[in-house]
């Protein structure tokens, strides 16, 4: 459910990012020439307190396993529960003369 929220709200803060632009162009009266860099500042600092306020009232949204370290399979007849062995180098007899 918090895919949702999130999906929405990166939608409504494309166009109220959009919409302070144009006010704060129309203030000035002109067209800014880095018109994307403001509206990335703006959209930034939207996305990154909404979001955190979403984290907070619904939790985050359920992480998944980037790596096989962090899986974890509690079936005790799987092969995929014994831990993976590093080689080891063999050993050489080594005698001193």
């Amino acid at each position: 459910m918090a895919y949702f929220y999130y999906t929405i709200t990166a939608v409504l803060l494309y166009l109220i990012s959009d919409f302070i632009l144009n006010k704060i162009e129309t203030y000035y009266g002109r067209r800014f020439e880095y018109r994307s860099v403001i509206f990335f500042a703006i959209i930034l600092v939207l996305s990154m307190s909404l979001f955190e306020l979403i984290d907070q009232i619904v939790g985050e949204p359920p992480q998944t396993a980037s790596s096989p370290e962090e899986v974890v399979n509690t079936d005790p007849g799987s092969i995929e529960s014994i831990p993976p062995q590093l080689p080891t180098a063999p050993q050489l007899d080594i005698q001193k003369n």
